[in-house]
């Protein structure tokens, strides 16, 4: 304000004094004591411009003094914030060209790069562009570096601080930094360039076409040199007797590998050609950029984080080898134990199998207890998420399984019965056949193969009849009955003459005979044999009723069971 007080000052001065001038020359009357009073009056007023301009040029010093003293205070501020504040870089292409540290005319210092910026780029893509026209225009407040009548960049007194200059000389190094970017602008957008770029982008195009027929056509060469070769070359795959794979269909699995091979090329030719093609024209190049970050930053991260697992992977193999070789170790003792080569006392030879396959089980539970940190992703909520949902899956949907598990292995260590033992639940008479963790199978006499599930067998009463023969004699007994008339000696003697006859049953312990009941009618005895092989306990118990039969018929005893009914022509009413 002082500036401009002493400007208006100076001038109104200047004004007067040409004012006077015109007066003294060209008005001068003819009267003398006129004309001395105007001298005298002119002289005063000289005299007046020269104490008024006196008095300007001591404000004039007196506001350069003040400016002086706030610029000094501005840079003070500068300085201390230099290697706080970071400047705004104004880059074109790959060059820097300045910075812009200050806010201006409501812009952040951002801002103002980005208008600049923008208007260097659009200046740079006119065919009729003359960089070096650009010029610096010095203005009151500012000085504007300006190509016609638009402004590139206005540059303040603060920039000039902030770059220890003054703002003309920072605007004449920031003009000179924006005419070689101009330059190099105009180049690229000439039309000798733009006609290079249309026969590079013609020539990369017609490079993918070509490299895609080639493609294609090593793929129609590859198929017929596999059916040309496929008896010579392929096999049958075989697993145990079925087959797998035919040639036929192995040819076609060969054929559906070299078509996805033959698309994964295609896939990697267009992945590289893309963004050649992009990069091509100034315009399209920051879409190219974008598509190559689309390719590089992921594969780049997946790099990145196989070189950073590395030592977890080399962690869970160690993990890994160490408790495998333990099941190995767990593995040869139980087989050791299974074929009694080592006994421990109360540990049953038949407890190895299914003890080992616990211990397996929990080993391989406790390694990926271990391993679990050291998995990709073990720490994200989403992979925690899945395994929580995963759990709640297991739990809710295999509480049967788990209870038929539970029972198999209360039904292991119990010893009810071993594989190949006859047993009878409630009704159901057979062989164990197979024996899982979840189901125990039995095989009837009748050859039917009944499934029952381990937690329905603890549930049931068992009676092992092939224990009962091996420790201490299988008896397998027989009811009859006969009248009160058939004396009851010769009733015996005829049943133990049965089971003598009876090649399967054996002759010590001796068969003994029974007598149950006394009915109404007829007297209840039951002849009982031991038996050593519970598989053969039908076939024995048929072959003791024929002996009785034949015994029985041949002492003309009649058998009373079951009981029967007869009549005569004298009688109307049935007889017992």
């Amino acid at each position: 304000m002082k500036a401009v007080f002493c400007f208006l000052t100076t001038f109104i001065l200047l004004t007067f004094h040409v004012n006077a001038q015109i007066i003294t020359s060209d008005s001068i009357p003819s009267d003398s004591s006129f004309v001395q009073n105007l001298q005298e009056q002119l002289h005063e007023s000289r005299l007046n411009a020269i104490n008024l301009q006196m008095q300007v040029e001591q404000l004039k010093l007196e506001a350069y003094a003040s400016d002086s003293i706030k610029l000094a205070k501005q840079k003070a501020v500068i300085d201390s914030l230099r290697h706080v504040v970071a400047g705004a870089p104004v880059v074109v292409g790959s060059d820097t060209l300045f910075y812009f540290y200050t806010n201006r005319g409501g812009l952040s210092a951002k801002a103002r790069t980005l208008n600049t910026q923008s208007i260097i780029y659009s200046l740079g893509k006119e065919f009729d562009l003359q960089p070096d026209s650009v010029y610096v225009f010095a203005g009151e407040f500012t000085t504007d570096i300006m190509y016609g009548d638009k402004v590139i960049a206005s540059l303040t007194t603060t920039d000039g601080l902030w770059m220890d200059t003054s703002r003309d000389q920072l605007a004449q190094q920031d003009r000179n930094e924006i005419v070689k970017a101009l330059k190099i602008l105009a180049k690229e957008h000439s039309f000798s360039k733009l006609m290079q770029r249309i026969l590079i982008f013609l020539l990369v195009l017609i490079a993918q076409i070509v490299l895609i027929r080639l493609t294609n056509f090593g793929y129609r060469k590859l198929k017929t040199a596999i059916d040309n070769v496929k008896m010579k070359f392929l096999k049958p795959i075989y697993v145990r007797k079925y087959k797998l794979l035919s040639i036929d269909r192995l040819e076609k699995l060969v054929f559906s590998l070299c078509n996805i091979l033959r698309w994964i090329i295609i896939i990697l030719q267009l992945i590289i050609s893309i963004p050649i093609v992009f990069s091509i024209f100034p315009e399209t190049k920051a879409i190219a950029e974008k598509i190559f970050s689309y390719i590089y930053n992921p594969a780049y991260k997946i790099g990145t984080s196989i070189v950073n697992y590395i030592p977890n992977i080399f962690t869970i193999l160690i993990i890994y080898l160490i408790i495998r070789y333990i099941v190995k170790g767990i593995r040869y003792l139980a087989g050791e134990i299974e074929q009694q080569h080592l006994k421990i006392p109360g540990f049953y030879p038949d407890w190895a199998k299914p003890t080992y396959t616990l211990i397996r089980f929990l080993l391989y539970a406790f390694m990926i207890a271990l391993i679990y940190p050291y998995l990709p992703g073990a720490e994200s909520r989403i992979f925690q998420g899945i395994s929580v949902f995963v759990g709640l899956i297991v739990s809710f949907g295999s509480s049967s399984a788990i209870g038929n598990i539970v029972s198999g292995l209360i039904i292991t260590y119990m010893r009810p019965f071993q594989t190949g033992d006859r047993i009878q639940i409630n009704s159901t008479v057979g062989n164990v056949v197979e024996r899982t963790p979840i189901v125990t199978r039995i095989l009837t006499i009748k050859n039917e193969l009944i499934t029952i599930p381990n937690n329905t067998i603890m549930k049931e009463q068992i009676t092992n009849l092939s224990e009962s023969a091996r420790s201490q004699n299988l008896i397998g007994y027989l009811d009859i009955t006969c009248g009160y008339e058939t004396p009851w000696r010769q009733v015996h003697q005829l049943l133990l003459d049965a089971a003598e006859a009876t090649g399967k049953v054996k002759k010590d312990p001796h068969p003994f005979v029974l007598e149950l009941a006394f009915n109404d009618f007829d007297i209840q005895y039951q002849i009982n044999v031991y038996i050593t092989n519970a598989d053969q306990l039908p076939a024995t118990l048929s072959d003791l009723r024929q002996n009785i039969q034949d015994k029985f018929g041949a002492a003309g005893i009649s058998i009373m069971s079951p009981h029967y009914y007869f009549t005569t022509p004298a009688q109307s009413q049935p007889s017992v």
